[in-house]
């Protein structure tokens, strides 16, 4: 649903809890900002119903940040009508964080509802940040063809899956994710864990990529932290994951409606 003369209508959702926002807004935004049909708002949830009904693509990098029952039907509304959406991260997260004495841990209701299977899965819980391998799952796949297999340090996360899933980039985790009521649980699951898949949903397509986690020294205080002491930039630094990331705006920018894709036009 290009707009006039073909300029393409991008949202942004970028905000939440526990990360570096400011990055990863503008990193993304210097992405977007690579291709000149493109024009995008920019907002930190998703109070921006009206800008979605008309968006042509969305990218979202968010942790912990909850739509409501009229967001979750415009989401899903979007990706239906052929919407390409980016996400990244975060975006699949519900995090609360347990109060008083005691042990901090995690929990991760499912207060996403039936968006959880339009993204095709919701976080349940990761290990310690720690480098670890990222490896191939489709070679061939325009989004990752030349990548070799990887390292990078960032939340590897265990998620709760939801429908057929194109995973392109996987993990390979089976040990315990500490701290979240899940954890254990999940660490029963040995199936590797998908970094980079594809979702199709409707006319649409959601490509959800876990990584990118970055934090400032500030961005923990709610969790009783005032100052980290060190700046955590994760993967964006990696070039791997920049390269596959390009590649991921490319095809929310200029990809074909899946529906045209599966039907070989």
């Amino acid at each position: 649903m290009a707009g006039p003369a073909g300029r393409l209508d991008a949202v942004l959702v970028c905000g939440g809890r526990w990360h570096d926002f400011d990055h990863a807004r503008l990193r993304l935004l210097e992405l977007l900002g690579e291709h000149e049909r493109v024009r995008t708002t920019v907002h930190q949830d998703y109070d921006c119903v009206a800008e979605l009904d008309q968006a042509d693509l969305l990218v979202t990098y968010t942790c912990d940040v909850r739509p409501r029952p009229a967001q979750r039907a415009a989401l899903a509304r979007f990706v239906e009508r052929g919407g390409r959406w980016l996400a990244l991260h975060g975006t699949n997260s519900v995090i609360e964080p347990s109060t008083g004495a005691g042990p901090r841990v995690f929990t991760t209701p499912r207060h996403l509802g039936e968006l959880a299977k339009v993204l095709g899965s919701q976080f349940l819980a990761h290990p310690p940040i720690e480098p670890y391998e990222v490896r191939v799952t489709r070679p061939g796949h325009p989004l990752v063809a030349g990548i070799a297999p990887f390292t990078v340090t960032d939340e590897l996360y265990v998620c709760e899956l939801h429908g057929e899933l194109e995973v392109l980039l996987h993990a390979e985790y089976t040990g315990p994710c500490r701290g979240f009521a899940e954890g254990d649980t999940a660490a029963l699951d040995t199936a590797p864990r998908p970094v980079l898949y594809l979702k199709r949903h409707g006319l649409g397509e959601v490509c959800y990529f876990t990584l990118g986690h970055c934090r400032g020294r500030y961005d923990i205080q709610d969790l009783g932290v005032s100052d980290t002491g060190r700046v955590d930039v994760g993967p964006w630094r990696t070039p791997e994951f920049l390269t596959v990331l390009r590649r991921c705006v490319e095809r929310a920018v200029g990809g074909r409606n899946p529906a045209e894709e599966r039907a070989g036009a």
